[in-house]
């Protein structure tokens, strides 16, 4: 195809994928990449993948802390509020991702700029690391204390083994497939567990549980539940990750059902209820804990107790090991500038947790998820104002997000790293209040900041560049160009001109991240060439 504008470089244009791609892709999914419309998931496939997140031990002993803490009609209350709070903006960002195809490392660069970008898949992975940690130990636990034998580092190294594999595959590949199979033994586990507790113990009065009345909550019982949960908000980064995959036709049923509010009722208020009921109805009221409801499971039903905790925590964990090893790849990418294979991402990941699971993890997680909690409720808050007010995207209805086309800092940088830094310091010095609402009012004050100041992060954000190779080609989502670097196609919609180059050839957005010259060469085109047409409306 011949170019347009100045003496350029012609595109080399397909319109079928490059198999080398699709080859890379059955491991690398598209990490530092657009999610092309072919590569897109069935909506089985992908709420096989997503409903992993359904399992874990934690949505339990949240539940059961909570009715220990505020009692269980305010637990529920709480619990009903925030699946109604993030089955909307689980729909909504779904909806965003499947629409743009963009991760959370990508959406980021049109939020925060080039460089002001890079702490937001530091900040997933780190949290995705945590999480696993917290699920690992789970299945050390139940192993160790089941089977009486071999030191506890040794099953943490056994339990982090186990799940590494799962995740080195794609979502559509694999772990669809997997979580698939593990799902029937997850609730009917549960469900046994309940039958037999229900038989034999008094269960009168469960959901009756009185609220501790001599704490400071500094909020009504069931607003301080609520406001637990929005502690959780990186499932929004989550979703982001997943529902790129999702296909377009199928983008309404999937906000509902897959990342809405049906995903909520059931990894909420199912097990929360199954959670309050262990743990009162058991009789475990006033040792709630995380090992005391696997240790319930395991004395219930003996080895098949530990295969139910063992289905449980590994099936979160291929969500975990999976969001962490991605956006570590983006991270290093960043970093270092050289690609890093998505295996090699999988296994440091895995290392890192278990170097973590080897300290004295739960005297400092608590606090490291709050910190890294308010970064990430200032992250959901100015990507939701964003949805809103950039409907239809900076150019062919999508959000700029090519790295030779966007400054190192934006207005929206400073905002989320000073909503972010106001909300650590509520929760470290503001006592009882400042724990209690540092979250929601970091979420208000990011979102109602970056509204205020759109227009000025638009132009902040966005560097004036032009020969687009958007507009050379007819469809931008179907027309595959060959990128000059790596000397493989993708879709035009992230493809850009390479001014570092004679001609200025066509490059990929994993190849622009990677290349200094392209960026220095891009920062030039945008200060000498001020009358170029900018790449806003």
């Amino acid at each position: 195809m011949l170019a347009v504008g100045r003496n350029l470089a012609p595109l080399e244009v397909s319109f079928t994928d490059d198999p080398q791609v699709v080859k890379d892709a059955a491991t690398e999914d598209y990490t530092t990449h657009v999610v092309p419309h072919s590569w897109r998931s069935s909506k089985k496939s992908l709420s096989m993948s997503w409903y992993s997140l359904v399992s874990g031990m934690f949505y339990l002993v949240t539940a059961a802390t909570l009715a220990a803490v505020v009692g269980t009609t305010n637990t529920l209350i709480g619990i009903v509020l925030a699946c109604a709070v993030f089955g909307l903006f689980g729909s909504i960002i779904s909806r965003y991702a499947t629409r743009t195809g963009l991760t959370v490392a990508l959406i980021s660069q049109r939020l925060f700029g080039a460089s002001g970008s890079i702490v937001a898949p530091l900040i997933l992975a780190a949290t995705s690391i945590y999480y696993a940690v917290f699920e690992s130990s789970m299945i050390a636990h139940a192993f160790h204390a089941y089977l009486g034998f071999l030191d506890i580092r040794i099953w943490y190294a056994i339990a982090v083994a186990m799940n590494l594999p799962l995740v080195m595959g794609s979502i559509r590949r694999w772990m669809d497939k997997y979580n698939a199979a593990l799902l029937p033994i997850y609730w009917a586990g549960l469900i046994l567990v309940v039958v037999l507790i229900a038989r034999g113990n008094d269960t009168t009065g469960w959901l009756a549980h009185a609220p501790n009345t001599s704490l400071d909550l500094a909020a009504p019982g069931w607003l301080y539940a609520f406001f637990v949960y929005l502690g959780v908000l990186v499932l929004m980064m989550f979703t982001m990750d997943f529902a790129r995959f999702g296909k377009p036709q199928d983008t309404r049923a999937n906000g509902i059902v897959i990342f809405g509010p049906m995903f909520y009722l059931f990894v909420y208020l199912a097990n929360g209820l199954i959670g309050i009921f262990i743990a009162y109805a058991a009789g475990l009221s006033g040792e709630v804990s995380s090992t005391a409801i696997v240790d319930t499971m395991v004395a219930l039903l003996g080895g098949w107790g530990l295969l139910l905790v063992w289905v449980t925590q590994a099936r979160i964990n291929t969500a975990n090991f999976y969001e962490a090893s991605t956006n570590f790849e983006a991270l290093w990418t960043r970093l270092f500038r050289t690609r890093l294979p998505r295996v090699a991402a999988v296994l440091i990941c895995g290392a890192i947790t278990y170097l973590f699971m080897l300290t004295d993890v739960l005297s400092y997680l608590l606090v490291a998820l709050a910190w890294q909690g308010a970064f990430i409720a200032a992250w959901v808050a100015i990507l939701l104002v964003h949805i809103a007010l950039n409907r239809h995207g900076d150019r062919h209805d999508m959000p700029e997000f090519r790295p030779g086309r966007l400054a190192n800092f934006g207005a929206g940088a400073w905002i989320w790293f000073a909503s972010a830094i106001v909300g650590i310091a509520l929760y470290q010095y503001g006592g009882s209040i400042g724990a209690t609402w540092s979250t929601p009012i970091t979420f208000i004050l990011a979102g109602a900041a970056y509204a205020a100041a759109f227009s000025l992060q638009t132009r902040s954000v966005l560097l004036r560049r032009a020969d687009d190779p958007r507009d050379e080609v007819t469809d931008v989502w179907e027309a595959r160009i060959k990128c000059h670097a790596c000397g493989h196609s993708y879709i035009a919609i992230e493809m850009d001109r390479d001014p570092s180059v004679p001609g200025s050839p066509a490059i990929c957005t994993a190849c622009a991240g990677l290349s200094r010259t392209y960026r220095k060469a891009c920062l030039v085109e945008h200060t000498t060439t001020p009358s170029a047409a900018p790449t806003a409306p």
